[in-house]
């Protein structure tokens, strides 16, 4: 039996994607309040002694991470790749894999509607 926990985090910034036409919105600047969700899973017989998949209070790093690198920033500054939702999901998964193990999935959102979610 596998469990999974998630965790939601916020952070605010703004980005413009390249190769859009002109006249397509995101090709402007324009901003978001982003979601980001951290998905961790483990079999039951891994869980941790209290039985947790892994303490949400150890995602304190995370957020602070989120805080100091992306929040009120401009993301093609600080993103090597176009900044899109789906871009995201993929770099932060590799920034975090090493430091939770247990990391099974990103989700970055940049609207209430909308979710890009890389899942290896």
């Amino acid at each position: 039996m596998t469990l999974h926990i998630t965790k939601r985090f916020d952070f605010s910034a703004s980005h413009r994607l390249e190769g859009l036409p002109e006249s397509h919105q995101c090709a402007r600047l324009h901003g978001h309040n982003y979601a980001v969700e951290l998905e961790l899973s483990a079999e039951r017989a891994a869980l941790t002694s209290t039985g947790f998949v892994r303490d949400y209070g150890d995602l304190s790093v995370f957020k602070k991470w989120l805080d100091d690198t992306l929040d009120h920033r401009h993301l093609n500054d600080v993103f090597e790749e176009n900044p899109t939702a789906e871009n995201l999901a993929v770099w932060m998964f590799g920034q975090w894999t090493k430091d939770f193990p247990e990391l099974t999935a990103v989700r970055v959102s940049e609207t209430p509607k909308t979710w890009a979610e890389y899942r290896p």
